[in-house]
C-alpha cells in the first residue's frame, strides 16, 4: 500500500543523445524527458523528490566500491551487466592506455572499454553528486531483477527482453505509453526501459522500501555515500 501524499520521482539513464528520464507520480507514469546534460534533465523536473540515476555515484580515491561486488553477486547470471568502476584518479587520465596502467596499480585490474567509454557522463554525474545533488545510484538490471525479470527473459536489446521488461514494469504499476513525446522519440527503447526501472527504484526509495547495497553504505573520502539502490 502506498504512503499517503503525492510524490514525484525521476529515473535517469544515459543515452547517445545525452540523458533520458522517466517521471513517476505516486508510482505511476507521468512524463518522459530528454536533455543533452544531466543538469538540464533535472531542471525539467524540479519537483522530483528522489532521482535515481543509472551511473556510478561516489568515486573513490583508491580501492574498490563494495556496492558493485555485492550487486554482481546478487544478479548471478546477469552479473556481467555491472562493470567495476575505477578509482577517480583513473578516470581523470587523458587516455585509455594510461588509465589502464594506473588502474592496475591501484586496484589490480584494468577498466573495461565500456567503463572508459562512459567516462565523460560518469564525471558529469559525479560533479553534481559531489555538489550534494539528491541523486541515488541505481542499476536497472538489479531493479528489473527485483521486479521479477528472469535471466531467461532475454537481453534488453532483444524483442523478448523488451517485452518482458514492459510486462514486469506494468505489473508494478508503471505503464509506459506508446507516445513518449517528440523529445524522447529518438532515444533507444532499452534506454527508456532502463530509465523506467530507475524510476521504479526511486519510488521505492521515496517510500522507504528500497534495498541498499551495501547497508549501511560505504562512504568515499568526500563524505558521499557509495551504494546501489534497487
Amino acid at each position: 500500500m502506498r504512503r499517503a501524499g503525492t510524490h514525484t520521482v525521476l529515473g535517469v539513464d544515459a543515452c547517445r543523445t545525452g540523458w533520458v528520464g522517466v517521471q513517476l507520480r505516486d508510482g505511476e507514469f507521468a512524463a518522459a524527458h530528454a536533455a543533452a546534460t544531466l543538469a538540464g534533465l533535472l531542471e525539467a523536473v524540479p519537483g522530483a523528490r528522489i532521482v535515481g540515476v543509472d551511473m556510478p555515484l561516489g568515486l573513490l580515491g583508491s580501492g574498490e566500491r563494495v556496492a558493485e561486488r555485492l550487486a554482481r553477486r546478487r544478479l548471478g547470471r546477469r552479473a556481467s551487466s555491472i562493470f567495476l568502476t575505477p578509482p577517480r584518479p583513473v578516470l581523470e587520465q587523458p587516455d585509455y592506455d594510461t588509465a589502464k596502467a594506473l588502474c592496475r596499480t591501484l586496484v589490480g585490474w584494468m577498466p573495461s572499454r565500456q567503463a572508459w567509454g562512459l567516462r565523460d557522463k560518469l564525471l558529469e554525474a559525479n560533479a553534481l553528486y559531489d555538489a550534494f545533488a539528491e541523486l541515488y545510484e541505481v542499476h536497472p538490471e538489479s531493479s528489473f531483477a527485483e521486479l521479477g525479470l528472469r535471466p531467461e527473459d532475454g537481453g534488453k536489446k532483444t524483442w523478448r527482453g523488451q517485452r518482458a521488461r514492459l510486462r514486469v514494469l506494468a505489473d508494478a504499476g508503471v505503464v509506459l505509453p506508446e507516445d513518449l513525446g517528440a523529445a524522447v522519440a529518438r532515444v533507444p527503447a532499452d534506454d527508456v526501459l532502463d530509465a523506467a526501472a530507475a524510476a521504479w527504484t526511486a519510488d521505492r526509495i521515496a517510500r522507504g522500501a528500497a534495498l541498499c547495497l551495501p547497508d549501511p553504505p560505504q562512504y568515499n573520502e568526500r563524505g558521499r555515500p557509495v551504494a546501489i539502490w534497487c
